[in-house]
């Protein structure tokens, strides 16, 4: 990857969930999860975006902490999935996971870093 463009790892991870839901197994829980994990994640892709664009620090770092919810709330959703045993392809979610994983840091570092 190249040196570090969040908002194109952003894109990608939400691409990469809308590309798997498929290997999902199909039932009412995994219905209602994929959909919120949907909206999650490209909440904090869209609202990285709108960060990009923020008219003051303040708004910046209130726009970054929304981001940084969305990808806690993927993060949850992906554990109950798993706990849940509705994975097919353990390895293919397992990588999105450390990514999600790896964003949420990344979001809290930076909202530290940029409150100091």
């Amino acid at each position: 990857m190249k040196k570090f463009d969040l908002q194109e790892r952003l894109v990608k991870f939400s691409a990469s969930i809308i590309l798997n839901i498929g290997m999902l197994k199909k039932n009412f829980a995994t219905e209602h999860l994929t959909k919120q994990l949907i909206r999650s994640a490209t909440s904090a892709a869209l609202n990285y975006g709108e960060a990009q664009g923020a008219e003051s620090r303040r708004d910046f770092i209130h726009k970054m902490k929304i981001c940084l919810k969305e990808l806690r709330e993927s993060q949850v959703n992906l554990q109950i999935l798993k706990e849940a045993d509705l994975i097919d392809n353990k390895t293919k979610f397992g990588a999105i996971t450390n990514e999600c994983k790896e964003l949420v840091a990344i979001f809290a570092s930076s909202i530290k870093t940029t409150n100091k």
